[in-house]
């Protein structure tokens, strides 16, 4: 089977959009060594996954040089067309404006079409197509099924046409060596015991009320520190105290090591189509609490502890409980990490690769 995933969101590599795709791709790849994977874009400056560089069934295109106004409706058809593919994964919302080859999409939430805060910046060009494409693609693909079925009420789909697969944590981050671990926290300036947040990029990731929980949760536990990582998470270094470490960026192996050594994961927002970072957090072994949006509690699999996103005070509690039981602590660390042993990128390729299957009636 020729396949051609769309790789666009690999423009930004720290996004989960881009471990979606490069994790798809990976698993794709090495599930069917007989398929050809082709990762395309009309894009120049895209981040490619080291670990894909070994495998020869995957296609690695440069930018096409088409410009984005053409590239949906006459440049990617063409580039299908002479590439002779079976099927394209839209994995960012889109598909050909001319559906010369089957096609799947993932909707991975309905975010562009809620109400600020939880509307992304950017969103407009999605607003307007995703509708219509829609109707083009054979198949939908959501990351759960709380997504699965905000999308059937929403835009009126066929119950058959959507289905959900899971993502699941991803190989790259495991944590380094104990010595090593400890060298990177220490070398990134982490305070010896703290909770740990990643993504700050939009307000529905909702950091204000978690550094508003951790500030009263100190006034019990006046060592507890808290490391936010992401873009926009420089916003909060201007807390003014030593305790808090906002990091832009890390990579991979700074971002294992932040988990390994966290006390607990913390993962605040409002509204997500899976909640990728939670159950990374659980493969690396740190207690999670998380939200109460039905895909995170959905993507958590019960292991984890929730709280309503809104109150800072609920979240203080359970902050509080944590920190000082132990035996809580351990137990909800071993939840999370049975947890995430039952996702697998391998699960959603070969489930995702089903769906391929279904569509080029096959099965």
């Amino acid at each position: 089977m020729r396949i051609a995933l769309d790789a666009t969101p690999l423009v930004e590599p720290a996004g989960g959009l881009a471990r979606y795709v490069a994790e798809l791709a990976l698993a794709l790849a090495q599930n069917q060594p007989d398929d050809e994977v082709h990762l395309l874009s009309d894009q120049t400056e895209l981040w490619w996954d080291p670990r894909l560089e070994s495998l020869p069934n995957v296609r690695r295109e440069p930018g096409s040089g088409w410009a984005r106004s053409k590239w949906w409706s006459l440049g990617l058809p063409l580039e299908l067309r002479r590439r002779r593919i079976d099927v394209f994964h839209g994995t960012d919302f889109a598909v050909p404006y001319v559906p010369v080859t089957p096609s799947v999409m993932t909707l991975h939430d309905l975010s562009p079409w809620k109400p600020e805060p939880l509307r992304p910046p950017g969103s407009e060009r999605v607003r307007r197509r995703t509708p219509r494409l829609l109707r083009l693609a054979r198949r939908v693909i959501t990351p759960t099924e709380a997504i699965r079925r905000e999308a059937i009420a929403a835009f009126g789909l066929a119950p058959e046409r959507v289905q959900a697969v899971h993502h699941a944590p991803s190989e790259a981050l495991a944590a380094p060596e104990p010595a090593r671990a400890g060298a990177l926290r220490a070398a990134l300036g982490a305070p010896p015991r703290y909770l740990l947040a990643i993504g700050a990029g939009n307000e529905r990731k909702n950091i204000p009320c978690l550094v508003e929980a951790w500030k009263k949760a100190r006034r019990s536990d006046a060592e507890l520190g808290l490391v936010i990582v992401g873009a926009g998470a420089g916003r909060y270094a201007a807390e003014g105290c030593a305790a808090l470490l906002a990091l832009e960026l890390a990579d991979d192996e700074q971002t294992a090591a932040l988990l390994s050594g966290a006390l607990a994961f913390v993962y605040p927002s409002l509204y997500e189509g899976f909640g990728l970072p939670v159950v990374e957090a659980m493969r690396s072994g740190v207690p999670v609490l998380a939200s109460q949006d039905p895909a995170v509690v959905e993507a958590a699999g019960g292991a984890a502890w929730h709280f309503d996103a809104r109150s800072s005070d609920e979240l203080a509690g359970l902050i509080g409980k944590l920190a000082s039981d132990p035996a809580a602590a351990e137990s909800l660390r071993m939840q999370g990490y049975r947890r995430a042993a039952e996702l697998s990128w391998r699960k959603t390729a070969e489930a995702t690769r089903k769906i391929y299957e279904q569509v080029l009636g096959r099965v």
